[in-house]
């Protein structure tokens, strides 16, 4: 299991954000728009196809991850550190983004039918709402929930828990602004 939290950390922490913004536009994300290095940051800083090449890039690197691991309980390991490693980056000094896109990737293979309803849950509520960051805070908490009502492996429902709470961590300031009602939308 050990090999496998390791590739899922390394293949995560890549700052994928990051070196599209930097090689792009010439921006160094940690010191432009609200300095997370995700894909609604790009898209404030560096623009829209930069910004679904990032959502690409970290999509395909949670999956990656769980694919290179294997199966059983070592792709789920391998996906739990492969968003430990997007949110922790050794490369950027532990400050990378909030491990949305990444997380998606990973359950994309470990659980596809749960994924679909919660990202139709996170295009409902941003067509709605116009805020991403609370499309990715009800789709992270849909996520775990559908995953539990889901037969299936049991190491993927406790993943998807353990998951959900790290992104919810990390969107704790995105929270504390939808409450103030000072939380950008969308094109804003």
């Amino acid at each position: 299991m050990i090999p496998a939290i390791l590739i899922g950390y390394t293949v995560g922490s890549l700052p994928i954000g990051f070196l599209v913004a930097q090689g792009a536009a010439g921006i160094d994300l940690r010191r432009a728009g609200s300095g997370n290095v995700g894909a609604a940051n790009v898209y404030r800083t560096a623009g829209l196809l930069s910004a679904i090449a990032v959502m690409l890039g970290d999509i395909g690197k949670g999956s990656a991850a769980v694919l290179l691991a294997g199966g059983g309980a070592n792709a789920v390991a391998a996906g739990v550190a492969a968003v430990i490693g997007h949110i922790y980056p050794v490369w950027l000094r532990f400050r990378g983004g909030k491990g949305v896109a990444t997380a998606s990737g990973v359950f994309a293979v470990l659980t596809p039918l749960p994924v679909v309803l919660a990202a139709a849950a996170f295009v409902l509520v941003v067509a709605r709402t116009r805020f991403v960051s609370l499309g990715s805070i009800v789709a992270t908490i849909a996520l775990p929930i559908i995953e539990w009502f889901t037969p299936g492996f049991r190491a993927v429902d406790i993943g998807a828990t353990i998951v959900a709470a790290l992104i919810l961590f990390r969107h704790r300031s995105n929270m504390e602004r939808l409450r103030s009602r000072t939380e950008r939308a969308l094109g804003t």
